[in-house]
């Protein structure tokens, strides 16, 4: 099997690392436009184990014809990639026939777009494929099939640094230059229905084994999980995103400031959008310094009834940067899925569907879901699954 990375920042050498210790990938290729990230990621690599298996390439996806002939000699492709270049890299994928997993999400338009664009029998495009989302939903579907009926979800998720520093007590840990501020509301399930709520809304406290108290707030609860049969009929829904206590509350102002707007505003005759200048304004604050390490915290909460009885039953993992690899923890929770799944596919266990663009929790199930979770935890990504009975009163 030949797999390729499309991208070389803090997730496309972990993906590669995956890959490399396959005894049956036999090339991994990482890609990027940048000759120095890729001399970085070299640098990162070399001592692996499967290294012999690596090269390096210079692309520039922009460049329509040489990325669709380099991804046509592989049999997967990872991207991990930011937006709007991850488009290239699924507009290459599908003229190339390339079966790509993306470790990002897709706006909907694009999808409907690029399926009228390109040929797409045949082709298979894994959207989401990281921890979220990705491994929330995977997990939300494999608990939910073992109930009788599911009431309730609650998705409590997030990547956060070792050590919080102020005034935000956040870091970068997903790659890039930008933080995940966002203005817009976000979806939750009530009664049934989707409805919206304003964003880092209703905090609330949490607390995960080793790391001690968290609050999680409103993210926003993704539509496509209805699609699962067993969790169509819940009555709430929630998908929340976990950060040290008091984040959400300083966000919060900034948003209701207008300073997480994308609509430029004028100064001295300049138009400048005010989301842009806070993310220029805070990288230097919020970036991962060399050494620092990350958290990566993960809950999928169902409520329902189980053989009979009310119960809730719930799957968590908490994750840490590894000190012998180097890799930060949200590099290992979302590119080792993005690169196992890519592998399942190279190897034939996953195939293309009637759609080309799916969700990972719609192709990996039952033997699938085992395989994955079985690879994970050969990584050191483990889950604690628990039932706790409710009180039927």
């Amino acid at each position: 099997m030949k797999i390729i990375v499309l991208g070389s920042g803090l997730m496309g050498p972990a993906a590669a690392y995956n890959a490399m210790r396959d005894p049956e990938v036999t090339r991994v290729t990482i890609c990027d436009v940048s000759q120095a990230q890729l001399d970085t990621c070299a640098e990162l690599l070399t001592d692996k184990p499967g290294a012999d298996k690596l090269t390096l390439k210079q692309l520039d996806l922009s460049n329509r014809a040489d990325a669709v002939a380099v991804l046509a000699e592989y049999d997967a492709a990872v991207a991990a990639l930011p937006r709007p270049v991850n488009i290239l890299a699924i507009e290459a994928a599908l003229q190339s026939g390339t079966p790509l997993v993306d470790l990002s999400q897709t706006p909907p338009e694009e999808m409907a777009r690029m399926s009228d664009e390109f040929e797409t029998d045949e082709r298979l495009i894994v959207l989401g494929c990281g921890v979220e989302p990705g491994l929330t939903e995977i997990m939300a579907r494999h608990l939910a099939e073992k109930m009788d009926r599911v009431d309730e979800l609650h998705i409590k998720c997030g990547g956060i640094p070792e050590k919080p520093q102020p005034p935000l007590g956040y870091k970068i840990v997903f790659g890039g230059r930008k933080m995940p501020l966002r203005e817009w509301d976000s979806e939750v399930v009530r009664n049934g229905q989707i409805e919206y709520v304003p964003r880092y809304s209703d905090a609330e406290p949490v607390t995960f084994a080793g790391v001690g108290d968290c609050e999680a707030w409103h993210e926003g609860f993704k539509p496509w999980i209805l699609d699962i049969p067993e969790l169509k009929n819940i009555r709430r829904g929630t998908q929340k995103t976990v950060r040290w206590p008091g984040y959400a509350e300083k966000i919060t102002v900034l948003r209701e400031l207008g300073l997480l707007s994308l609509e430029p505003v004028l100064v001295d005759g300049v138009a400048v959008v005010p989301k842009h200048l806070v993310d220029a304004v805070l990288y230097p604050k919020v970036r991962l310094e060399a050494g620092e390490r990350d958290i990566t915290c993960f809950r999928v909460e169902l409520v329902g009834e189980m053989n009979g009885k009310l119960c809730t039953y719930k799957a968590e993992m908490v994750d840490w940067l590894d000190e012998v690899t180097g890799f930060t923890s949200m590099a290992r929770t979302t590119a080792f899925p993005g690169a196992i799944v890519a592998r399942m596919i190279a190897s034939g266990r996953l195939a293309a569907g009637k759609r080309p663009f799916v969700t990972p929790e719609k192709i990996i199930a039952g033997a699938e879901f085992d395989y994955l979770m079985a690879e994970l935890a050969e990584m050191g990504i483990t889950f604690e699954i628990t039932i706790e009975e409710n009180n039927s009163e």
